[in-house]
C-alpha cells in the first residue's frame, strides 16, 4: 500500500490518468479526479467505486480560473486536505492546426499552450495552496517530443514547446518549495496508447515506427507504465527526489528509428 492514507488529486479522467486513479486507488490512495467531461469522469468514479476505492471527482475546465479554483474546494472538501497532485490534463494541438513553426498560426499556437501549460499551471497552483505544513508531491506529465524529437511524424513545435515549458517549470518550483517539503518532479512519457494518441495508434507508418523507436514497449506504451512512475513519484519512497524529469520511453530517446 504505496500511497496509503494519502489524498491525491488526479486532473483527467482517461488514458494515463484513468490508470493512475485506478493504481492510486489499488495502492490505498483517496483519489479525487477533476476532468473536462462528465461522463469520462462517472465513468471512471465507477470503475473505481466498483474496486472499493473511496473516490469523489468534480467537472471543470481547468484553463478557466475560476473552475479551477472550485474544484480543488470540491477535492478538500471531499478529502480533507491534499497530499499529492497529478498533473496530466492537457492534449494534442493538431485540432488547433499545431504543426512546424512556418505553418503555424499565433491562434494554433496559443491554444495549444493554453491546453497544457494553463492547466498544469492552475492545477499545480491550487494543490501547493491546500498542502498542509507537512508538504506534498506534485508530478505533471511532460513529453519525450521536448527533448527527443521526432520531426517526421511529430512535427508539433506548439506542443513541444509546452512540454517543455513544464521541464522548466517543474525545476523552478521544486527550487523554491523545497524548504517547504514540497516535492515536484515530472513524468516524460513516449508514444502512449491513450485516446490522445488514437490518431497516431491507428497510422500504419507511425506503428512501425514506435515498434522499432520503443522496443522496451515493443510498439506503443501502456498508460499503466506512466501510472506506476506516478504512484512511485507520489509515494514517500520518493521522498529524497525533487526537480526530476523521469522519461519513461520504452527506449525511445535512445533508439535510433
Amino acid at each position: 500500500m504505496r500511497v496509503a492514507d494519502k489524498s491525491i488529486v488526479v486532473t483527467g479522467a482517461t488514458g494515463i490518468a484513468a490508470a493512475a486513479a485506478h493504481k492510486l486507488a489499488q495502492q490505498g490512495g483517496k483519489v479525487f479526479v477533476i476532468a473536462i467531461d462528465d461522463g469520462d469522469c462517472r465513468s471512471l468514479i465507477a470503475e473505481l467505486e466498483a474496486e472499493g476505492a473511496s473516490a469523489g471527482f468534480r467537472v471543470a475546465d481547468l484553463r478557466v480560473e475560476a473552475e479551477a479554483d472550485e474544484a480543488f474546494e470540491a477535492a478538500v472538501s471531499f478529502l480533507g486536505g491534499i497530499d499529492g497532485l497529478f498533473a496530466v490534463a492537457g492534449g494534442s494541438g493538431r485540432p488547433f492546426g499545431d504543426g512546424p513553426t512556418h505553418q503555424l498560426t499565433l491562434e494554433a499556437w496559443e491554444k495549444t499552450v493554453q491546453a497544457n501549460a494553463s492547466p498544469m499551471f492552475l492545477a499545480v497552483r491550487n494543490a501547493i495552496r491546500h498542502f498542509g505544513d507537512s508538504g506534498g508531491s506534485i508530478v505533471v506529465i511532460s513529453s519525450v517530443l521536448a527533448t527527443s524529437p521526432s520531426p517526421h511524424l511529430f512535427g508539433t513545435h506548439a506542443y513541444a514547446a509546452s512540454k517543455g515549458a513544464a521541464n522548466a517549470y517543474v525545476t523552478a518550483l521544486a527550487s523554491y518549495y523545497a524548504e517547504a517539503g514540497i516535492r515536484v518532479n515530472a513524468i516524460a512519457p513516449g508514444l502512449v496508447r491513450t485516446p490522445m494518441s488514437a490518431r497516431a495508434g491507428s497510422d500504419p507508418e507511425t506503428v512501425a515506427y514506435a515498434n522499432r523507436k520503443q522496443p522496451l514497449a515493443r510498439g506503443l506504451l501502456e498508460p499503466d507504465a506512466i501510472a506506476d512512475a506516478a504512484v512511485f513519484l507520489l509515494s514517500d519512497e520518493s521522498s529524497q527526489i525533487t526537480g526530476q524529469v523521469l522519461t519513461v520511453d520504452g527506449g525511445w530517446g535512445v533508439t535510433e528509428a
